[in-house]
């Protein structure tokens, strides 16, 4: 009803323009289109038809030599080349190319309507391939058809003037048709994809409108390219494309916050540049000013000399910005010479979800990468997630045993983890850190209390000492080396009864108390205690802010929809993962988070990896100790208390121990036959960072 309707004002519209009025041929072009996606929708031919013969007659009006000819040429081929997917004919599909060729020829170098005609060209050039009328070969053995489509996908993609976001979209399609086809182009079209997304990304300016961004793009493209990268042998390449097109919210948070910190020492140079090139992108991607028939062919220059006067703006601009200390490869892919900085102190796991194939890479500081391909499959990943999320929180059975979730734990080891430690012990010795960086699907897998669960069964735990990192940077990042101060600032901030509260937790104080009897004495530590009515948010931020050192016990919820308003919960509001972000953390050690979904990721977009412990992390803190789901306030008490015991056994603070000392509580609850812990409540903590 709403076309039908749509059609009927758009035919008003051009009874308003009769034949001589300059605005005759934008009504023609605009019931065209509504006909079309009539036709789009109900499929009646005759729809398609009368967009075709409004096309033609508004095409008539744009002469040779008319500005706007070659608008009207692409806007009549588009509706011919559906005609020929729909019905087969020929000279349908030999006009539109005609057309779309005699367009791209009108248009100047710069004019950000090449982008368009391009993108028309590749899609013809594709039904030339599928319908073998070139005469090259049969149906989809056209290869030189083929081979043009991917040309003119790649040259839309590479167009500076048609602006980031057009460009991305292209891309996109590039990628989608060179997977679909297995081009040899596949891999590079990738790699553009990823690079777009970059710069898309870095022109947008809240975290919000880049989240909400994030969600209009394929969830899986980075690990899609990995897998594309894995086919063709190149493990480093897959390495590279992974870091790159993950966490990308992250790290355009961190990329421009180094030079505005530098700002105190230098001028305010970066700052400029910065927003220059913000402000230069929002300009590209605007779109083009549609002319009115009978525009001066002057203002049409005008306009293209405009447009190329921008991107060389800009191209200048990204230029200047690489020139700043630690900027040198500003919109660049990261190389796996500089990644594998990140093996340093042990070897990293990378973990690949992708429809094609589930790999793994093992990375280390010194050998070339190790690629895996594990025995499972993306529904089969599915199966896990959804089997232990059933299983989490299901009491347990007469034996005192989760038999559910010893079930997926063993799925886990058998399909994912066994094969990783079966290749580790050429990189790894026994008992020493190993780190996971999972992507997709292995974001929601507790890969650390992988294990067979049997007598005299193997487990990861028995041998090495597991961390995460949501990415290669992250964790090289944590490793930056700062001054200590002589003293130790620790803040312990519980909260018990939140606003909106239902129930009280009982053990928020006690547990504070305990982590203040752990901890050594002043002035190795000069402990600070927040808890009840003085738990709000703003205090809680100032002692974030004055402390290097934090522990939280409250509850902590994750928000699926917004994964940025997950928080902490205060006596009076929210602290949330958005106010972490907007806070400087660089000199922060330590984070212990005793508070529910810590570290759950969001589903729609799990490789940007959004939640309160990674948010740390990116905000600075070395280390974190998160959760993977809820948390029992009685259960939490014992592993903290275990956690402390081994943390600041000697009596020195060094949050590098934290993963060992996490990894030596979980095992001591374990070996407690007496006052067993249920198996969800031991493994839901986990370890991130250096």
């Amino acid at each position: 009803e709403d076309l039908d309707q749509a059609i009927a004002l758009a035919r008003e519209a051009l009874a308003l323009h009769p034949v001589g009025h300059t605005d005759r041929s934008s009504s023609l072009n605009n019931l065209a289109s509504r006909f079309s996606t009539l036709f789009d929708h109900r499929g009646n031919p005759e729809d398609l038809d009368q967009a075709i013969a409004l096309a033609r007659e508004a095409l008539a009006l744009h002469p040779v030599g008319h500005t706007d000819r070659s608008r009207s040429l692409n806007n009549l081929a588009v509706q011919l080349s559906t005609r020929f997917d729909h019905r087969s004919n020929a000279e349908d599909l030999n006009e539109s190319r005609e057309n779309l060729c005699s367009a791209l020829t009108l248009l100047t170098q710069h004019d950000p309507r090449r982008l368009m005609v391009r993108q028309s060209l590749a899609t013809v050039y594709l039904l030339f391939h599928r319908s073998g009328l070139d005469g090259t070969g049969g149906p989809g053995e056209d290869t030189e058809s083929l081979n043009v489509a991917m040309h003119h996908f790649k040259a839309a993609a590479n167009f500076v003037p048609g602006g980031l976001l057009s460009r991305l979209r292209a891309s996109l399609r590039w990628v989608h048709h060179a997977d679909e086809h297995r081009h040899g182009t596949e891999l590079e079209a990738y790699g553009t994809c990823m690079q777009l997304m970059d710069a898309y990304m870095s022109a947008t300016a809240s975290v919000s409108s880049r989240h909400r961004a994030m969600k209009d793009f394929p969830r899986t493209l980075a690990v899609d390219a990995a897998s594309c990268a894995l086919r063709g042998g190149d493990v480093r390449r897959a390495v590279e494309l992974l870091e790159q097109g993950r966490t990308i919210i992250w790290t355009q948070m961190t990329r421009l916050r180094t030079p505005l910190d530098s700002l105190r020492t230098h001028n305010n140079h970066a700052a400029a540049l910065m927003k220059r090139f913000r402000d230069l992108s929002s300009l590209l991607d605007r779109p083009p000013a549609s002319h009115a028939d009978g525009a001066p062919s002057v203002n049409v220059e005008a306009e293209d000399t405009r447009y190329r006067r921008l991107v060389e703006d800009w191209n200048g601009v990204v230029e200047e910005i690489r020139k700043i200390e630690g900027f040198s490869r500003f919109l660049l892919p990261p190389v796996f010479a500089d990644l594998q900085e990140a093996a340093r102190d042990g070897p990293i796991i990378m973990l690949i979800a992708s429809g094609s194939s589930c790999d793994a890479i093992i990375i280390t500081h010194t050998q070339a990468p190790t690629s895996i391909q594990l025995p499972t499959d993306f529904k089969k990943l599915i199966t896990v997630v959804r089997e232990l999320r059933k299983a989490i929180g299901k009491d347990a059975s007469p034996k005192g045993n989760q038999t559910a979730l010893i079930k997926a734990l063993r799925k886990l080891w058998n399909d994912v983890v066994f094969p990783v430690v079966e290749n580790l012990g050429a990189f790894a010795r026994r008992g020493s850190r190993i780190w996971w960086c999972p992507t997709s699907l292995f974001n929601f897998l507790p890969l650390h209390a992988a294990g067979e669960y049997r007598a005299n069964g193997k487990s990861l735990s028995q041998q090495y000492i597991s961390s995460y990192t949501p990415s290669l940077t992250a964790l090289m990042r944590a490793r930056r080396s700062h001054g200590r101060s002589p003293s130790v600032p620790f803040a312990a901030i519980g909260q018990n009864f939140p606003a909106g509260a239902l129930f009280t937790l009982e053990f928020v104080e006690p547990e504070l108390e305990l982590v203040r009897s752990h901890l050594p004495s002043p002035p190795t530590v000069s402990f600070t205690k927040i808890t009840s009515v003085d738990a709000t948010k703003s205090r809680a931020l100032c002692a974030m802010q004055d402390n290097t050192w934090l522990h939280f016990a409250c509850h902590g919820t994750q928000n699926y929809r917004d994964p940025f308003n997950s928080a902490f919960l205060m006596r009076d509001q929210p602290l949330s993962l958005f106010d972490i972000t907007q806070m400087d953390l660089s000199r922060h050690e330590f984070a212990f988070l005793s508070a529910c979904e810590t570290a759950v990721g969001d589903f729609s977009t799990p490789d940007e990896v959004i939640h309160l412990a990674a948010g740390l992390q990116f905000a600075g803190v070395k280390s974190v100790v998160g959760t993977l789901w809820k948390v029992t306030d009685a259960t939490v008490q014992r592993l903290v208390e275990e956690f402390y015991k081994n943390f600041c056994q000697d009596g020195t603070m060094n949050s590098q121990r934290a993963a060992r000392a996490l990894h030596q509580a979980v095992n001591s609850l374990a070996r407690d036959k007496e006052m067993p812990m249920p198996l969800d409540q031991r493994i839901v903590f986990i370890h991130i960072g250096a």
